[in-house]
């Protein structure tokens, strides 16, 4: 009997997988999950994410053999890895059928995707394909497109195989192989400080965060200092698939529903924090949908009368200390350094780092990304490229988003707890100059022991002069007759039809 093979991608887990569902429905099943070694060459790639992957399938594998199933693992280039597994499996009579999701991923996936699609119709071998986190494909119109994402989320989970049909039980000496390290795929190891993967945790996590955590979202997403747990941290789960959008946004209405009619100012609260973060998925699968319909956001930018008016002015110096945490700025020095050590770093942080790239050190938002993308154990392509975009002014239909770092060092880090952390060289400074120590009097930098220039750096731009500039020069070009038309453009097929929320939260 020919074998159904399930490709895992960006989706580890058991329930609401609607391709392992319909495969193991159907008969014997491989179950694959591919290390290709040129996408963890990418640039966009790091140990991180494969630190989390591979816990994330340990776990998928044991309730797999629960189930009578198991992983195949297989290290190679797709499709010829298909080729060699179609061979593998001729005594069983071949491939029945591809089942997987759709990836909106990097340019490199979308490529080794279409390269896949070509070999299967040459093979006659079906490639069933199954939507995820609501993003369309086709690609329809923007209009209606809130609608549809709340009728997808509004579907009926997928429930969880309870028998699996294991291609071993048809093809004798079948190998299943198991997971690669990093050292095997060329990276260096990351050591075991990474949030936990798998959907266990993910269920840990979203539970925590609707019955503990999330009452004070909406403020506690901002800080540094509270948004650690104040924030959801589901968003590694989400992006590697252990949990779906759809089981987490049902989670989510159920919990509302539960506090639809108490009147106790808790309950208003987590109303409140609720409302927010349903509309923070919602957000999540917007961005996903623009570059599911512009892929070459991921390399250009949207606005194309923005082209080169940075990039003459590319400085490695600056670049190479905003990534080492070594600009002068206190908070963007410890945000950076923060992420780099644990991997995650809440919303308007990250907005922050991207704003000061952008504006303060004029560099072209390319290669930041590609250095973000790395440290972001939660990279998502549709997220990640479309936000590098809206925080460097580039989409041309967003308000330009200069982050003071003085001001929101002072907002969001008040007593200087977040920097004292992350740059110990500042420990000793009073809090009085925690925020801009580079105005600090020589006789109190001699006083405290930090000699700015010396012991932490000076600030590599003037914070308000470059902030000056940068705008003027956007907007000069944003103000063209040429630029106009072109974001009415962008907005045509990229803006958001979103209904208004019911409150603003900032």
């Amino acid at each position: 009997m020919p074998v159904q093979l399930v490709w895992l991608k960006r989706d580890l887990r058991l329930v609401d997988h609607a391709p392992l569902a319909q495969a193991a429905a159907r008969g014997p099943t491989c179950i694959l999950y591919a290390y290709e070694p040129e996408l963890w060459a990418q640039p966009e790639s790091a140990a991180c994410h494969l630190h989390f992957i591979d816990a994330s399938l340990r776990e998928l594998d044991d309730k797999l053999r629960d189930r009578g199933g198991r992983l195949t693992y297989r290290v190679g280039a797709m499709p010829e890895l298909l080729a060699q597994l179609a061979d593998a499996l001729t005594p069983a009579g071949g491939i029945a059928a591809l089942w997987s999701h759709q990836e909106t991923g990097t340019g490199w996936t979308f490529t080794r995707d279409k390269a896949v699609a070509r070999w299967c119709r040459a093979q006659g071998i079906p490639w069933h394909e199954f939507g995820q986190d609501g993003v369309n494909r086709p690609h329809p119109k923007r209009d209606g497109w809130a609608r549809r994402w709340t009728e997808a989320m509004r579907q009926p989970l997928v429930a969880a195989p309870s028998r699996i049909f294991d291609v071993a039980t048809v093809v004798p000496g079948w190998r299943h192989e198991g997971p690669r390290s990093a050292a095997e795929l060329g990276l260096q190891p990351f050591p075991d400080e990474l949030q936990a993967g798998g959907s266990a945790a993910a269920k840990r996590t979203l539970s925590s965060f609707l019955r503990r955590r999330g009452r004070d979202y909406p403020r506690a997403m901002s800080s540094p200092l509270s948004a650690w747990d104040g924030c959801s941290r589901l968003s590694p789960h989400l992006a590697w698939g252990t949990i779906s959008t759809r089981l987490v946004w049902q989670q989510v209405r159920g919990r509302l529903r539960s506090l639809a009619n108490d009147p106790r100012p808790p309950a208003r609260a987590w109303r409140e924090s609720l409302d927010a973060f349903e509309s923070r998925l919602r957000w999540r699968g917007h961005f996903m949908q623009k570059l599911e319909d512009e892929p070459a956001l991921e390399f250009r930018n949207l606005q194309r009368s923005l082209d080169g008016l940075r990039e003459p002015d590319w400085d490695d110096g600056r670049f190479a200390a905003w990534c080492a945490g070594q600009t002068g700025y206190p908070l963007i020095d410890a945000c950076m350094r923060s992420l780099v050590a644990r991997k995650w770093l809440n919303f308007r942080m990250r907005a922050m780092l991207v704003s000061f790239a952008s504006y303060h050190l004029w560099l072209h938002w390319r290669e930041p990304a590609r250095f973000l993308a790395r440290q972001f154990l939660d990279f998502e392509a549709g997220i990640h490229f479309s936000q590098m975009q809206m925080q460097a002014g580039t989409t041309g239909i967003n308000s330009l988003r200069i982050y003071d770092p003085i001001k929101q060092s002072r907002d969001q880090d008040p007593d200087g707890a977040f920097i004292r952390r992350w740059v110990p060289e500042l420990e000793a400074v009073p809090t009085r100059w925690i925020h801009d120590p580079h105005a600090m009097p020589s006789e109190q930098q001699a006083a405290c022991g930090v000699r700015i220039g010396r012991d932490y750096p000076a600030p590599l731009v003037e914070n308000g002069p470059a902030a000056v500039s940068a705008r003027r020069r956007l907007e000069a070009r944003r103000r063209s007759d040429p630029a106009r038309r072109e974001a009415e453009r962008v907005y045509q097929r990229h803006g958001s039809r979103m209904p208004a929320p019911r409150r603003r939260w900032r």
